[in-house]
């Protein structure tokens, strides 16, 4: 689209009033609906709480010593919980000015947070600053969270509009102005204009949504516009056609999340002119977050995501109506108030405006998938036993977030984990570094994976694999050839292959077959879990539950010699955390190998 079309578009645009978000545009209908009615009861009370928590408390400052302290150690966490600490005190007294239009200390209160975060150096985050950045022109550099903010701040001046002062109303469209718009338009573009995962869509979707909302002039509109739907578009090559994250549902949830919260608004104000759901991929987009759960709430958290997710039920509801075939979650998994950690306004409000009645089921149906673009093989399996889980992948070791995992898989059931995957670790400096393969969620060392000669998976895109059979029928399969995931100079082959059981209390047959020219000086299968692995005998081992017996581990032992080892590493929130490697070392080595392991659910 060129920008005489666009500009066509925007001159005929609806005007930007709260019909945007409220049934007729009536906000006091809304929320007197919402404090009588059963279905946000759970959602308001709990950012009542958080307002009691916040009583009392002074804004908390950024200071310099909190925003050094990246560029001096590399570590992300002590800047953002005070900046994020910030953002919920900001959602929190939105939310409570909106509830209780009659108490003038919430919208006090209010005020303050909002002329703070006017007062803030910069609103983007240390770590997406350049260590050699320049106070003199900080507003050049937009990341996501500064973004965000100024989606942010737009939303609240519509939603509050002349409750808030006159001079606080002049100030946010200032700084939005010369955080956002300006620096958007002047000094672009940005690397992330053309990235092919969340940063399009949530840097380019929140300054979209941000100019729809304040930008009046048409001519400037149309130019961010044209920017933005042509970020739009890389953030979309980024998926295949079976709609799958490479990134993992974390960052679906985000990316897509804020991709949904630009389109709904681009939709409206262009009475549906513009409307990117009008594409079949982005339907498919909008179904993997029901194809990732593999039992209650842990999914297929491959990449950079954690073990297990709750979700924002406003988005799925949304997607639920706009979109064939969406499902919408079961009411336990619904994300509380306060478990975004970095307090992201827009799916909060979102899950309070776009959240409907209905009866959801208890639990997702009981489903199996193949992904054939990201080459995942996803199943939820349910019997009188219980539920149960098996997620397996292959791909290539260049994806977005990149983990060294081609052929890795994860096992659960009864709700709890038995092959696991670490997910993502603590995020500081070397993470998205020269270190990031060190971390042991990263590299292949943390990974189910054979360990050969050695040596780990690389990464990169030549380290690949190709998928030979996939299933998902009444046993799921998968083989891949994981050749080339390593770079062994004398591995001829190595297939890989999953057969799962879907039995009352399932099985899992794992085969990996290798040829080598000469003799490997080590061959070793690891699998990863964070249950402590007990030896029974030689053959067979458990991995304990904790409710039920566990999941047992066959094995030929007289090709094979199991090795226990514990590790620590950190997770995504800072947090010591054991996992135990169950190396299996080969006793005879030879040119060839058939290597067989059964995982049994007890």
């Amino acid at each position: 689209m060129n920008k005489q079309m666009l500009l066509e578009i925007v001159h005929k645009m609806k005007p930007v009033d709260l019909s945007l978000y409220y049934p007729k545009g009536d906000a006091v209908a809304f929320w007197k609906r919402a404090l009588s009615s059963g279905v946000l009861q759970v959602d308001i009370s709990e950012i009542r709480a958080e307002a009691v928590r916040l009583d009392g408390q002074s804004i908390p400052e950024l200071s310099y010593t909190l925003f050094s302290i990246y560029s001096r150690t590399g570590s992300r966490l002590e800047y953002e919980r005070v900046y994020f600490e910030r953002r919920r005190r900001l959602n929190t007294y939105v939310f409570l000015a909106l509830l209780e239009p009659d108490h003038p200390e919430v919208l006090e209160k209010l005020e303050d947070i909002l002329w703070a975060i006017c007062d803030e150096y910069t609103w983007c985050l240390p770590a997406h600053l350049p260590a050699d950045h320049n106070a003199a022109d900080i507003n050049r550099y937009i990341d996501l969270f500064s973004s965000e903010t100024g989606f942010t701040l737009s939303e609240v001046l519509l939603l509050l509009g002349e409750r808030l002062s006159q001079l606080l109303r002049s100030r946010i469209h200032h700084e939005v102005e010369r955080r956002l718009f300006r620096p958007f338009l002047e000094n672009g573009p940005y690397d992330w204009e053309t990235a092919r995962h969340n940063w399009a869509a949530v840097c380019a979707g929140s300054i979209g949504a941000a100019a729809l909302l304040s930008v009046e002039d048409p001519a400037m509109l149309a130019d961010i516009l044209l920017r933005t739907e042509r970020a739009m578009l890389y953030y979309l090559e980024g998926f295949g056609e079976d709609g799958a994250c490479l990134e993992g549902l974390g960052y679906w949830n985000y990316g897509f999340g804020y991709f949904t919260y630009y389109s709904d608004l681009l939709c409206s104000r262009s009475a549906g002119r513009l409307d990117w759901f009008k594409q079949e991929k982005v339907a498919q987009i909008a179904h993997f977050q029901q194809k990732c759960f593999i039992d209650g709430s842990h999914v297929a958290n491959f990449s950079d995501s954690v073990p297990q997710v709750l979700v924002h039920m406003g988005l799925s509801h949304y997607l639920a109506e706009v979109c064939t075939d969406v499902e919408r979650p079961p009411s336990a998994l619904r994300a509380p108030y306060t478990e975004d950690h970095c307090s992201r306004f827009a799916p909060a409000f979102r899950n309070l405006i776009w959240t409907r009645t209905g009866k959801e089921d208890e639990a997702w149906r009981a489903a199996s998938y193949f992904l054939p673009d990201a080459a995942w093989l996803v199943s939820r399996h349910v019997s009188e036993a219980g539920s149960f889980g098996f997620a397996a992948k292959g791909g290539h070791n260049a994806e977005p977030h990149n983990h060294n995992d081609l052929g890795h898989f994860i096992l659960s059931g009864r709700g709890e984990i038995y092959a696991s995957d670490l997910g993502s670790g603590e995020y500081t400096a070397d993470y998205f570094g020269a270190g990031r393969y060190q971390y042991d969620c990263n590299g292949s060392q943390g990974h189910s994976l054979p360990i050969i000669d050695g040596q780990y998976q690389l990464a990169g895109r030549e380290f690949s694999s190709t998928v030979l059979y996939a299933s998902a029928e009444e046993n799921d399969e998968l083989t891949l050839d994981l050749t080339q995931a390593y770079q062994v100079t004398g591995l001829q082959s190595l297939i890989r292959s999953f057969v799962w059981h879907k039995e009352e209390c399932p099985r899992l047959e794992l085969t990996d077959t290798y040829r080598y020219a000469g003799i490997p000086a080590s061959w070793t299968e690891r699998f990863v879990t964070w249950r402590e692995p007990k030896l029974f005998h030689p053959g067979t081992l458990l991995l304990p539950g904790t409710m039920t017996r566990g999941v047992e581990v066959t094995y030929d032992s007289l090709k094979v010699e199991p090795e226990i080892t514990v590790h620590m590493y950190r997770d995504h929130f800072g947090m010591e955390k054991l996992w135990y490697s169950l190396d299996f070392h080969v006793l005879q080595l030879g040119a060839v190998g058939n290597l067989v392991f059964t995982f049994q659910f007890l």
